[in-house]
């Protein structure tokens, strides 16, 4: 009786330990949503880049830089100093910044956003211009193109930028506390 209980113990065990088998789903998704959202959005910004080209080809005197994170930018200000740092990790920046549309009406002056202090990577700012806050040394002032994508996008601030709206912003550095 006890070798007929263990036999059974270990067939048993032995059937509980196979894998439970996937389920297969009763329909498949095509993904044609996804498709039409990716053409829209590709389509979106091959729009934006023209209208950023116009912009740059409109002001030859300035040199516009492409950026590894998307967006165009000018330096209005420039320092040539070695010595001078650009803010790093948790480094606080002291700054001001104006930001207008794509057609150059002015969304929020200088006055509005106020010299904004900016703890780096650490408090929330659209990803356009904390990238572009990497680029830039105290005394610095630049232009920078930002697509929707990295601007503020699909969903835009929930008060004066609408959605998808390509921005121009122009930035002034004042300080840099290095942490």
């Amino acid at each position: 009786m006890i070798k007929l209980g263990l036999c059974c113990l270990v067939i048993f065990s032995i059937i509980s330990c196979k894998s439970p088998e996937a389920r297969r789903p009763i329909s498949v998704k095509s993904g044609s949503f996804v498709d039409a959202s990716i053409e829209r959005n590709i389509q979106l910004y091959e729009n934006e880049k023209i209208r950023f080209q116009e912009i740059m080809d409109a002001d030859p005197e300035q040199d516009y830089l492409r950026s590894q994170n998307g967006f165009w930018y000018t330096y209005n200000i420039k320092k040539d100093s070695d010595t001078l740092p650009k803010p790093d990790f948790g480094d606080v920046v002291n700054f001001d910044y104006n930001v207008k549309t794509i057609n150059g009406d002015m969304v929020y002056t200088n006055a509005e956003t106020k010299p904004d202090t900016y703890i780096m990577d650490k408090q929330e700012l659209f990803t356009g211009l904390r990238e572009g806050l990497k680029l830039m040394k105290a005394g610095e002032t630049a232009t920078f193109l930002f697509p929707s994508a990295i601007a503020y996008g699909y969903y835009g601030d929930q008060n004066k930028i609408n959605t998808n709206t390509p921005l121009i912003c122009r930035v002034t550095i004042h300080s840099i506390t290095e942490n």
